[in-house]
């Protein structure tokens, strides 16, 4: 396939799925969690944290993350991604605004809750997995 036909592949994956793995590095070996992810047209992650969180302090000592996103329902056969990026911790109120909604309030007491910051992952290559004798694809940023 294309470098095209790949980058609407991985859309596709990112658009019909929020849910996923976000892996830091924590003493030199990986911690795993479930996220909610949101993201751009440029293919950057969104993921709203509370600062005091562990993988707030993780990514500030190594900000190499991994993602997987996708692989639900049937389990057979359902394409999926791998992120490899680099993650920043950010505070600017334009992207909390953004990616604030009001199952957030669990969490914090508002959009201007200075807990609340957003981390930002860049991917450095993402591969589409799981799609037949086409896959893994390999998308490098």
């Amino acid at each position: 396939m294309n470098q095209e036909e790949l980058k609407k592949k991985i859309h596709e994956v990112m658009e019909q799925h929020k849910v996923g793995t976000l892996a830091t590095v924590k003493n030199n070996k990986p911690h795993s969690r479930y996220m909610t992810f949101w993201n751009d047209d440029e293919f950057t992650f969104y993921t709203p944290t509370n600062r005091e969180t562990h993988k707030a302090d993780e990514i500030e000592a190594n900000p190499h993350v991994h993602i997987l996103l996708g692989y639900e329902g049937e389990g057979y056969g359902d394409s999926y991604l791998e992120v490899e990026g680099q993650a920043k911790i950010r505070e600017d109120q334009e992207i909390k605004d953004k990616l604030w909604n009001d199952h957030m309030d669990r969490w914090f007491d508002g959009k201007d809750d200075p807990e609340y910051v957003v981390l930002e992952i860049m991917p450095e290559n993402i591969r589409y997995m799981n799609q037949g004798q086409e896959t893994p694809e390999r998308l490098d940023m």
